[in-house]
Order: C-alpha cells, then sequence, then structure tokens
C-alpha cells in the first residue's frame, strides 16, 4: 500500500503511524501485525523494558529516553513494561515526556500482580484492591491517562488460578469498563497455565505472552499456537536470548536452568563464534521468524544493542548466517531432552514463603 508518498508492504499502516514524526523509510521496512482481535496493528520487533530498571545492570536514565525516541522513529510502536521492573515505569513515562512524544504514536503494556516492593511474602498480589492500585500507580508513573493493554503477570506463582479468575481478571475488566485500560492480557513461564486461564475464564482475554518458550533452544510454544489462535488471542513473544543463555555474555548467575541446558548453550554459542556469526543476531532473527507470532519483545539500555537489534528486524541475515543458525538448531537444540525450567522457580518460591 502506498501511503503519503511511501509504499507499505505489508498492508494498512498501523493507526500509530504519524507523518512528520516517524522515519517513513525505516517503517516502511518494519512488519506490522494485527495484535489478536484488538485492533493493535504491532510492530513485529516490540521494546521491552525491564533493562530500564536496571535488572540487567547500572541504566544511563537518558540514553533510555534517546532508545525510546529512537524505536518510535524507527517503526517501532509496542512498549512493554511492569512495576516489578524496577523504575522502569517510571522511566518510560519521563522519557515519553521530556522527549514530547505524540501519544498516538505508540501503545503502551503494562502488568499487575508482581512487584518490587515488600519482600517475598509480598512479591506476588493478585487480590482485586491490589489490582485497582497498581493500575492507578501505573498510569502516574508512565504519565498516561490510559494503558492500552494491562496484563497480569507470571500467574503460575498465585496460590491458585481461582483467585486470578474471580479477582483479578473481573477487577481488569472493570478498569476497562471505566476506560483506564483498553485491553486486557494473561502472562506466564508454563504454557498449560495460559491455556488453563483462557479456558476458564470468563472475561474476555485479549492477549497472551509466552517468554523464552519460541527461541533457538526452545520452541514448545509451537504445540500451544493452535488451540490460542483458536481462541483469536494477540501473541506476544518474549526474551528471544532466553534470559541470557544465547547472548554473548551467557546468562546470569540467577537463571533458573540446569546445567545440562547451560553447557548445551554454551556449545552452540561457541560453534556460532567460530563460524564467525554473532549468536544473538541468529537468535533474535529465529525468534521472530514466525508469522503466527504478532510482536516479539527485546530489552536493551544501551543504543548501540538496540541498533543491531532493529537493523536484523529490517535487514534480516545472511545466507551463511542462517546456514549457521539452522546447525545449531540440528546439531544442539533439537537433540536436548530438557529444553525448559518450568517448575524451579515457582518451587523455589514456595520454598522460600514456607
Amino acid at each position: 500500500m502506498r501511503f503519503l508518498g511511501f509504499c507499505f508492504d505489508m498492508g494498512d499502516p498501523p493507526s500509530t503511524f504519524i507523518s512528520g514524526y516517524r522515519d517513513e523509510s525505516m517503517c516502511t521496512k518494519m512488519k506490522y501485525n494485527d495484535l489478536g482481535k484488538t485492533g493493535m496493528k504491532v510492530s513485529k520487533l516490540g521494546l521491552g523494558c525491564s533493562a530500564f530498571g536496571g535488572v540487567y545492570g547500572t541504566v544511563d536514565e537518558q540514553e533510555c529516553y534517546d532508545i525510546i525516541e529512537y524505536c518510535l522513529k524507527n517503526g517501532i510502536n509496542y512498549i512493554d513494561t511492569a512495576p516489578w521492573y524496577g523504575n522502569s515505569e517510571q522511566v518510560i513515562g519521563r522519557g515519553l515526556t521530556a522527549k514530547k512524544i505524540p501519544r498516538n504514536t505508540y501503545y503502551i503494556a503494562t502488568k499487575v500482580g508482581r512487584y518490587p516492593d515488600g519482600g517475598v511474602k509480598d512479591m506476588f498480589n493478585f487480590t482485586k484492591e491490589r489490582v485497582e492500585k497498581s493500575i492507578e500507580e501505573s498510569l502516574k508513573r508512565l504519565c498516561v491517562d490510559y494503558i492500552d493493554l494491562v496484563q497480569v503477570h507470571d500467574m503460575e506463582f498465585a496460590p491458585s488460578l481461582d483467585i486470578i479468575i474471580n479477582e483479578t481478571l473481573p477487577a481488569l475488566n472493570e478498569a476497562k469498563k471505566k476506560g483506564l485500560i483498553r485491553h486486557i492480557g494473561i502472562t506466564g513461564y508454563p504454557l498449560d497455565v495460559l491455556e488453563s486461564v483462557l479456558k476458564r475464564s470468563t472475561v474476555e482475554i485479549d492477549t497472551i505472552l509466552s517468554y523464552c518458550r519460541y527461541s533457538m533452544n526452545d520452541t514448545s510454544l509451537l504445540d500451544y499456537l493452535p488451540f490460542f489462535k483458536s481462541q483469536g488471542v494477540g501473541i506476544i513473544n518474549a526474551s528471544p536470548n532466553s534470559m541470557g543463555l544465547l547472548s554473548s555474555d551467557g546468562p546470569p548467575d540467577w537463571h533458573p536452568a540446569d546445567d545440562t541446558i547451560k553447557n548445551m548453550c554454551g556449545q552452540a554459542l561457541q560453534y556460532a563464534k567460530s563460524n564467525s556469526v554473532p549468536a544473538a543476531k541468529l537468535a533474535l532473527d529465529f525468534s521472530c521468524s514466525h508469522p503466527d507470532v504478532h510482536t516479539t519483545l527485546v530489552s536493551a539500555s544501551r543504543m548501540d544493542y538496540m541498533k543491531s537489534n532493529l537493523h536484523v528486524i529490517l535487514n534480516g541475515v545472511t545466507d551463511h548466517e542462517k546456514k549457521v543458525q539452522q546447525e545449531m538448531r540440528t546439531k544442539y537444540f533439537i537433540p536436548l531432552k530438557n529444553h525448559n525450567w518450568e517448575g524451579v522457580e515457582v518451587a523455589k518460591y514456595r520454598a522460600e514463603i514456607g
């Protein structure tokens, strides 16, 4: 489609495309997908903002502002954060304000249910009262009048999924009726939990967010895609490098994967290095390749990292890089019997709270 002199090969431009604000030559290279039935047409690559809260190290807040502006001007239109990510929401709100970014040029999503304050026993709170308070807090921190999508954060940590069904989701639905939020989503690591809540909920759920389940080392999301598609939900994929397993620096000390997974990923990284190919580039390209995954989130608090990520999405990988990517899958990841660490973090949390 041709729009104001520029050609959008993937159909109509998203409503967030504002001529004169975005770099049209970059935006026309970006693919946009309908996020389920929400009416939001989101960029193939989304801006995850956990890094803005210092989750992966020291952050230069001004650089975060620059990253937000750079992403929005160069094709990305979806921003995802959470109260759990330290002061990420505050950084985003200050950045949007400082850069005077028009509200109609982006979609913004946050979460409820998981919080950084109060110690381990107060880390998760899915009650109606806390949901209502959390939405009010997020609106103020993000400096917006409404939030496009609010998601229930890591539902598997709830004492029972009954509270998600009976309190959390109905509270979000009330906020939706008031115009405070526009859409409702759910997140979690165990895919069967996402499936169960979708089946049980009397509140319409618009999106699911799955992380580390469609990456080079673990494609188990594919087993659930037919059901998710049948429900018409938007599908958000996060952490293409599996929380550091597929990054050049390797996973952080707190990573819940066992040694078998870490060692196999380490061997794969060495294989990529021996072929002069950056593994993180291959990981991002792979995770963004499935047509039924509507957006994939990446988080970076350094501009050079973010520019590299965007370059991969807009320009793809070489034939040599694609060959190495396929060989890594065949040699290391497909033969790996256990691809995940499901249950490890929940068991640890249950033990900590007694």
